[in-house]
């Protein structure tokens, strides 16, 4: 599973809609970072078993076609985009119930994710996916260390040092930022994927593109609508999103005043005593 996500680090005044959802249409769409951590673990899977498969599947509008085709061009063989508008303004719940729909039907061995997107920061999706479709969970997951039939090892990163862990298949597995990075795109496949679409982005393509797509079945990636994945719709979007936003305020920090340290033992004592002073220590 994969996300695109807005780029948080460009964030301006129109970032969010009035209703409290992110006006993604403002701000530049990226490949969630952790995610790409976790694509490159699925592509180490991919390398140890030979014969194993890497999909991408990602929920989100039709542009989000984008991080499918970025994951071909890494190692990926294809992917799934759910896109609709039966989707818009979920939360953390509606949207581990529509991934956990498209996901029973997709029927993979393994589900790997990133531990959290960047404009949510919950790390509550992967999780709750897992408790969704009743299968093990690996949280935090640093390293693959093994795979075979049935069970896979993998060093967890912790608050105070790491752990292994062995996990019957299938799993679903979350995956940090202090991951492998994942590899660059490859020429050869950046040239042999170039040209992949999504079903909405095919249909609104040229004849000529339609009967070239039709000839090489690998650049089409499949995409679902809510109907396709057979869903309660009371459990999906905003009906199904119990979080509300209550109140949104752009805050701005700005620099007032500034003071000047040098190493001296006098000046380092008394920022100590200002920082505890006001309890910003202690």
């Amino acid at each position: 599973m994969a996300k695109q996500v807005p780029d948080t680090r460009n964030v301006g005044k129109d970032a969010m809609t009035a209703e409290g959802t992110v006006n993604r249409a403002a701000l530049a769409a990226i490949f969630n970072p952790e995610d790409l951590n976790a694509l490159e673990m699925a592509l180490q899977m991919k390398d140890r078993l030979g014969e194993a498969t890497v999909h991408v599947l990602t929920m989100g509008p039709q542009r989000a076609a984008d991080i499918i085709r970025e994951a071909m061009f890494r190692g990926a063989d294809g992917g799934y985009l759910l896109s609709g508008r039966e989707f818009a303004g979920s939360d953390t719940l509606a949207t581990s119930y529509a991934l956990s729909c498209a996901l029973r039907k997709i029927n993979p061995d393994i589900i790997v994710a990133g531990r959290q997107a960047i404009d949510g920061d919950t790390a509550q999706v992967g999780p709750q996916v897992a408790e969704k479709l009743g299968m093990p969970q690996v949280t935090y997951a640093e390293e693959l260390i093994e795979i075979k039939d049935g069970e896979i090892v993998v060093k967890r990163r912790l608050e105070r040092g790491t752990e292994v862990v062995v996990s019957p298949l299938p799993a679903v597995i979350t995956v940090n930022s202090s991951a492998k990075e994942c590899r660059p795109r490859n020429a050869k496949r950046v040239m042999k994927f170039k040209y992949a679409l999504a079903t909405s982005e095919l249909a609104a393509a040229d004849e000529q593109c339609r009967n070239f797509i039709d000839e090489r079945p690998y650049l089409h990636i499949v995409e679902y609508a809510a109907a396709d994945v057979n869903p309660d719709p009371e459990q999906l979007g905003l009906a199904g999103s119990p979080t509300k936003v209550k109140k949104i305020e752009n805050v701005v920090f700005q620099a007032k005043e500034a003071k000047a340290l040098t190493a001296e033992d006098a000046d380092i004592e008394s920022l100590m005593v200002e920082l505890i002073s006001s309890h910003t220590l202690g």
